[in-house]
């Protein structure tokens, strides 16, 4: 029987830029002209949001998110370590990246071989990052070792398409060089502090911006850029939940011990067109993370596409794919999580751990 640690976390881009640029999809915003004065004005929003704006337009309070981010980055890397997989397993969008115009999978294993990857060289431009300097100080020519695990990968698409799970794999990378900014990042963070990261990784990439993902190439545009015709949707939330709980049965029945990775903020401002764009729907994301934190399978089952793209939470169809995964496993409460609330920084973020071993039922132990 194979072990399974389950983790969340976010790939959050601007963590990866200094502090005084944290901000800029706010800033990007407030720019556009065709968002309402009265949505700009500042005396109109929440006041947790004013507060983190403050004097300096975020500058300050950029600090301290990042300083509560890489505190849950290095949790989770703490559990990762004591854990010590055979393989990690990530499941991330791609914005427009690896996947294009020329095929869209809902969801695909990437069963690619070691990599090495210059991550500043070959930054998506959905990232943001492109043009802007990291907080690491390292140029273009910098490069990370990312070692594969093709073998488990080919092994698990052929388990999941016994399971009726019908999945895409690749074997090497479409339009993209390396791994898109969902995967690339989550590297990046865990190795926040540049120790090295020692685990094969399984890139697991979701289709979660579904109606946008090509109209929009996946990523922030202005009011004035939003295209009169969509594409086609995302799977539903529940199917995301199946394909984990598909995934989690494969994984238990290897002999390997693998760590499930969910990578992604939650609400993000820049897709929530009833606020213009410029706030995430906290509101939304508070009800979500609560049911997470009390083991509510059924608020997560029971949510709509629909309503994740009201609430601009595309992103969480990845944090749906985990669920699934830890409520097939009994897994009814995060034996650790932390919910990181933010308006000026585009997204709340969520940190959450599952440990290996029976159902914790009764572990109420979510912060």
């Amino acid at each position: 029987m194979g072990e399974i640690l389950g983790l969340g976390l976010t790939h959050y881009p601007p963590l990866s830029g200094l502090d005084d640029d944290m901000a800029w999809l706010l800033r990007q915003g407030l720019a556009d002209p065709l968002v309402p004065e009265h949505a700009k004005d500042t005396g109109s929003w929440p006041e947790r949001m004013r507060e983190e704006w403050g004097s300096d337009e975020g500058r300050s309070a950029a600090k301290t998110h990042r300083e509560r981010l890489v505190a849950g980055f290095d949790r989770c890397r703490a559990e990762l370590d004591a854990f010590n997989p055979d393989v990690v397993l990530i499941w991330g969008d791609d914005q427009y990246e690896n996947f294009r115009e020329d095929v869209i999978p809902p969801y695909a294993v990437l069963a690619y071989p070691d990599m090495t990857i210059k991550p500043w060289a070959n930054m998506a431009h959905s990232s943001g990052m492109d043009d802007r300097p990291n907080i690491w100080n390292e140029g273009p020519d910098t490069s990370i070792e990312v070692m594969g695990s093709p073998d488990v990968a080919r092994r698990l698409a052929t388990q999941l398409l016994d399971q009726g799970i019908d999945v895409a794999y690749a074997y090497k990378p479409l339009h993209h060089d390396g791994f898109a900014h969902a995967f690339l990042n989550t590297l990046l963070y865990l190795d926040y502090h540049r120790r090295g990261f020692p685990y094969p990784v399984i890139a697991f990439p979701l289709n979660c911006y579904g109606k946008l993902v090509v109209s929009n190439k996946g990523f922030a545009v202005s009011l004035g850029d939003t295209p009169a015709e969509l594409d086609p949707p995302s799977p539903p939330p529940w199917r995301f939940m199946e394909v984990g709980r598909a995934v989690a049965r494969a994984c238990a029945e290897s002999d390997l011990r693998v760590a499930l990775i969910a990578s992604s903020s939650w609400s993000h401002a820049f897709a929530c067109d009833k606020t213009w764009r410029l706030q995430p729907d906290i509101a939304a994301d508070r009800e979500v993370y609560a049911a997470l934190a009390n083991g509510q399978y059924d608020v997560w089952r029971d949510r709509s596409l629909a309503q994740l793209e009201d609430s601009g939470q595309q992103e969480l169809l990845n944090w749906f794919t985990l669920a699934g995964a830890m409520e097939e496993l009994g897994r009814m409460k995060p034996d650790w999580s932390m919910f990181e609330e933010s308006y000026v920084f585009n997204s709340s973020k969520v940190f959450a751990a599952y440990r290996p071993g029976p159902s914790n039922v009764e572990r109420p132990s979510a912060e």
